[in-house]
């Protein structure tokens, strides 16, 4: 209907190609949304990868922890510590390296928030939310790459512990 109207206004002969171009809003808005969409993917994915190394990273210090503590772990076992308490002790460990490496992530992204909204000159301010959703998938990461050192140091039989050199 609007294409009709402007080849009539510019005396656009039927055989012409038009010499203008009609376009709707509602379709920029969903070119719009699907640009964040992908972009929203990208980081994810980048975030995933991310996690993954890190946490990788997290469970090969703890059982490098776990292996230079055997004797220590064969001790508290050949005392009196249940495998539970073990357990509690290398995850609580986990979780906090994790929390730790957390807050330096929330910390940075902070910081590169306000230096790049001050930049810029774009008014930029921190959720809540995003800093609540960080601190629990640290929390998340140290659990789930915690659990096999914490594991393996909880089924540590306390004699051979105790003759670990």
């Amino acid at each position: 209907m609007a294409a009709a109207l402007l080849r009539e206004r510019h005396r656009i002969q039927p055989d012409q190609d038009d010499d203008f171009t009609v376009r709707n809003p509602e379709d920029m808005l969903q070119l719009r949304m699907d640009a964040n969409r992908t972009m929203t993917l990208l980081l994810v994915s980048v975030g995933s990868v991310s996690l993954v190394v890190g946490g990788i990273g997290i469970m090969n210090v703890m059982l490098v922890s776990v292996t230079e503590r055997t004797r220590e772990i064969g001790v508290r076992l050949a005392v009196g510590a249940t495998e539970g308490q073990v357990r509690f002790q290398f995850l609580s460990e986990a979780v906090i390296l994790c929390l730790a490496g957390g807050a330096v992530g929330i910390l940075i992204g902070f910081i590169g928030t306000i230096v790049l909204g001050r930049t810029m000159g774009w008014p930029m301010e921190v959720s809540t939310d995003a800093v609540s959703v960080a601190a629990l998938f640290s929390i998340g990461v140290g659990v789930f790459f915690g659990y096999y050192p914490t594991r393996k140091a909880a089924s540590l039989d306390p004699i051979e512990a105790l003759r670990f050199e």
